[in-house]
């Protein structure tokens, strides 16, 4: 069964000015982060607007995602691993995104957010979860992401999810709550060779390794993929200092990803490094002269620019 490690960002949709996908530009970008060190990629998560395309457009950056990745191996010796976001405010919804990656082929797991608007319950989440395993080939992601959608999956829920339904495989936690990290990890301890959990967090990365995290679903690694990378290469070599040295590196850019509308801070982070990866589609706004200023302090702070 497929394990979700390392350092996976979910990798931004770069867009035109006409707000049609650049698939050149998420091409070269796929690259970049492989060439950075990261582990995976993983398109259509919030960071990467999944919102915001149609069916054809995410059938063909999924193409274009895949065909970047084609043959590469990480640092570990192992083929490159692809999850794509399937997140959509029905259980249809989500079904019938996850038979496009399933036709498209290549990806090791599906990534599905709790719906969002829609306030569930835990016995509607619980059935929600199960109905989208029950209807998909591929291994299941759960993904918390409370503070975007103010919905949670309590732990308890997640243990019995764990526990009943073999090809779901994990939860990312994107809570930023450590205490409910920590409660995935205890309450699935028995079935970690087959469930694991990915912090969700920027700042918390090496946190969530030492608590027993299999790795993290990083936005701010599509800025800078080696600095995250070290994240989890650092500790897996025993270098929990180096780890610790990384991830305070990391923070101030995670702070700044709080200026202006998530994700813009991160596609300008990425122009400001000349890499072509256009705006967020509308009502999102550019950052203001302020805001692009103290970025690129924070950037250049870091050895980005």
């Amino acid at each position: 069964m497929y394990k979700p490690y390392g350092i996976i960002p979910p990798i931004i949709t770069p867009f035109n000015g006409d707000g049609s996908v650049n698939y050149d530009s998420l091409a070269q970008m796929s690259k970049y982060l492989l060439d950075g060190g990261v582990h995976g990629l993983f398109p259509f998560g919030t960071t990467g607007e999944f919102y915001a395309v149609n069916d054809d457009e995410f059938v063909k950056a999924l193409e274009t995602v895949r065909d970047a990745a084609k043959g590469r191996k990480d640092r570990y010796g192992n083929p490159v691993q692809l999850l794509a976001g399937c997140s959509h405010i029905t259980t249809r919804g989500v079904i019938r995104l996850a038979k496009l990656v399933e036709q498209v082929g290549g990806y090791d797991a599906i990534s599905v957010l709790t719906p969002m608007f829609v306030s569930q319950t835990q016995d509607e989440l619980y059935t929600y979860y199960r109905t989208i395993a029950e209807n998909t080939s591929l291994p299941v992601i759960m993904y918390n992401n409370k503070p975007k959608t103010n919905v949670t999956i309590a732990p308890a829920t997640v243990a019995k999810l764990a526990h009943d339904c073999p090809n779901i495989i994990g939860v990312k936690d994107s809570t930023g709550d450590m205490t409910n990290c920590e409660e995935y990890l205890r309450l699935t301890m028995e079935y970690r060779d087959r469930f694991n959990v990915m912090m969700g967090r920027d700042t918390m990365i090496t946190a969530g390794l030492v608590y027993g995290c299999s790795g993290a679903v990083a936005s701010c690694a599509n800025v800078a993929p080696r600095l995250v990378a070290d994240i989890y290469d650092k500790f897996r070599d025993g270098d929990l200092a180096g780890s610790l040295e990384a991830q305070y590196r990391l923070a101030p850019l995670r702070i700044a990803t709080g200026m202006g509308t998530f994700p813009e801070v991160i596609k300008e982070g990425l122009v400001l490094q000349g890499i072509p990866v256009g705006k967020c589609l509308e009502p999102i706004q550019e950052l203001t002269p302020e805001e692009k200023d103290k970025l690129r302090r924070v950037l250049a702070d870091m050895g980005l620019i």
